[in-house]
């Protein structure tokens, strides 16, 4: 039972106070949003906006909730994914900082969208989205909610490919801006922090040794760009597979081996897809791969890895640790999949750390500011950080660091402004 008044899901209020410790011990690593949040409690710039947030429901998801909460917007939080979920920090968040939040992990599916539809009952100024499910059921099964939005950010790869394709269609109903697109997300959060945290989460489900293993890692975006090279770091020889030349060239200059899936299936001992597409890892790699295969996935959604071919293809199936189901093929060879195909990195660990969370989150909320300040003059489609927020965030980084940088003399920024001086 519920110790708070708040409308709320989780799972056991009795874990909050382990909770609340994690909330505090991320927000430690978090100097640039704990600015921010110091300029929103004194300016209000939210006062009276309702957010509705879909994100994955981590301590340092906490500290930004945290964060939008003080700069004066009514906050409701679910989950972007069934197996993300800290319990413990969604306890806390209700009962310690009064902030409605509906996820449990493990979850089922039915339970996911309700608890997406009990964050839209919070009738919506502004959605923030890990995936776009959150604006997909809106725009589908919530529609009359959306005359009140004014816009809305997005923070995954996946989700801007979505909410692209939406407004390609003409279907999208308000503005939103690609939180994954600011430098200071995806050259950080998507190198550094999926590079750690991917293998963080592996290792705590197997225990395997990476050193002298073959790693394939499906796609050389800047997810696996970090993967492949933490990988590297952890002794193994990193195979890479990818569908873009110039990314695959790019990965053979940066010292991989890279070829296509059909050929490395019969390689890899460990196999990661962080793609954003589905079914990259499917019928023909299975029956390829060598006994004992460990394949995983650390895109946004489960459908990298083809699953229902794998349980067709099984003779039996079994649970060997925790996050470890073990499928037996007819033939005898043995298929480990880890986290039932969702992101490894937050089912079986937690998540990116939380220094590379910052700069991730201090986009979201300083975007939540630029949306409430600029929603009426922009066009229903997906718009990228505006520069001056990007390298905002980057220049509150490095002071957090310690670090100081140059700054160009007039005499060379007359230089770089003009044409009339050469050799």
């Amino acid at each position: 039972m519920a110790t708070t008044s708040i409308s709320s899901d989780v799972k056991n209020f009795e874990l909050a106070d382990l909770g609340k410790k994690r909330i505090e011990w991320a927000n430690q690593s978090m100097k640039v949003l704990q600015i921010i949040r110091k300029e929103f409690i004194k300016n209000q710039p939210l006062k009276g906006i309702r957010i509705s947030a879909c994100l994955h429901v981590t301590a340092e998801t906490a500290n930004l909730m945290i964060a939008l909460r003080d700069g004066g917007a009514d906050v409701a939080l679910c989950a972007s994914n069934p197996l993300s979920t800290q319990d413990d920090v969604a306890a806390s968040l209700v009962r310690d900082y009064n902030i409605p939040t509906f996820a449990i992990k493990g979850e089922d599916n039915d339970s996911y969208y309700a608890h997406i539809m009990a964050a839209l009952d919070h009738k919506p100024h502004i959605t923030m989205d890990d995936g776009a499910d959150l604006v997909g059921v809106l725009h589908t099964k919530r529609k009359a909610e959306l005359a009140g939005v004014i816009g809305g950010t997005e923070e995954t790869t996946t989700g801007v490919i979505r909410l692209r394709a939406m407004a390609k269609e003409g279907v999208l109903q308000y503005p939103i801006v690609a939180v994954n697109d600011a430098d200071t997300k995806h050259l950080f959060d998507n190198r550094y922090g999926t590079g750690q945290s991917t293998i963080d989460g592996i290792i705590r489900a197997t225990n395997f040794l990476l050193a002298g293993s073959k790693f394939v890692v499906a796609g050389y975006g800047w997810c696996g760009r970090g993967l492949a090279s933490r990988a590297r770091g952890a002794g193994a020889e990193v195979i890479v597979t990818e569908i873009d030349p110039t990314k695959a060239l790019e990965a053979v200059m940066d010292g991989f081996r890279v070829m296509s899936m059909d050929e490395a299936a019969k390689l890899g001992d460990v196999f990661c897809t962080v793609t954003g597409n589905k079914n990259v890892l499917a019928k023909q790699h299975f029956e390829a791969m060598k006994d004992g295969a460990i394949i995983s996935n650390s895109g946004h959604f489960n459908v990298e890895i083809d699953i229902p071919s794998l349980e067709k293809m099984s003779g039996s199936k079994r649970t060997t640790r925790t996050f470890v189901e073990e499928y037996t093929m007819k033939d005898g060879r043995r298929i480990n999949l880890l986290g039932e195909g969702r992101l490894i990195n937050l089912s079986a660990a937690e998540g990116h750390p939380a220094s590379v969370m910052d700069m991730s989150f201090a986009d979201q909320a300083l975007c939540c500011e630029y949306m409430v300040k600029n929603a009426k003059t922009l066009e229903k489609r997906v718009y990228t950080v505006p520069v001056d927020l990007d390298k905002r965030v980057a220049k509150l980084k490095l002071e957090s660091m310690g670090i100081k940088i140059d700054r160009l003399t007039p005499e060379q920024e007359e230089y770089l402004a003009s044409w009339n001086e050469g050799t």
